[in-house]
């Protein structure tokens, strides 16, 4: 079975900053491309960042440009969220999704999306 299994979200105050961090499990995952998504109470799935097999080619929504960094470790089979200076419209349920290939650009595999972890920005 596919697994993704997401963690560190929390309270943060506006300007803050949170890790959270998606161990794998369940398919070769050196071979694929992954994502982190998020979806907002009432507002659509949105894609927040993606990364290549190997790292060095990450793709981000224009809004997080500058604040989060994607990053992985294939020998932990993990992907990393650095989010910094948060703001109140980064409140979500954060996941982590599968690509359907290698390049940062693959579209999301929708059968294969984890569990969430939830940021809320507040003061």
């Amino acid at each position: 079975d596919v697994q993704l299994q997401a963690s560190g979200g929390g309270l943060v105050q506006p300007g803050g900053s949170l890790r959270l961090s998606c161990v794998a499990s369940g398919f070769q995952f050196y071979a694929y491309g992954m994502a982190w998504v998020r979806q907002a109470p009432g507002k659509e799935l949105e894609r927040v960042a993606s990364i290549n097999i190997n790292g060095g080619d990450e793709r981000y929504k224009e809004s997080v440009q500058g604040r989060f960094v994607i990053s992985r470790d294939n020998d932990e089979n993990t992907i990393f969220l650095q989010m910094n200076n948060l703001r109140p419209d980064d409140t979500a349920m954060y996941y982590c999704a599968r690509l359907k290939g290698m390049r940062s650009f693959h579209p999301l595999d929708d059968r294969y999306r984890g569990q969430g972890t939830l940021v809320t920005v507040s003061s």
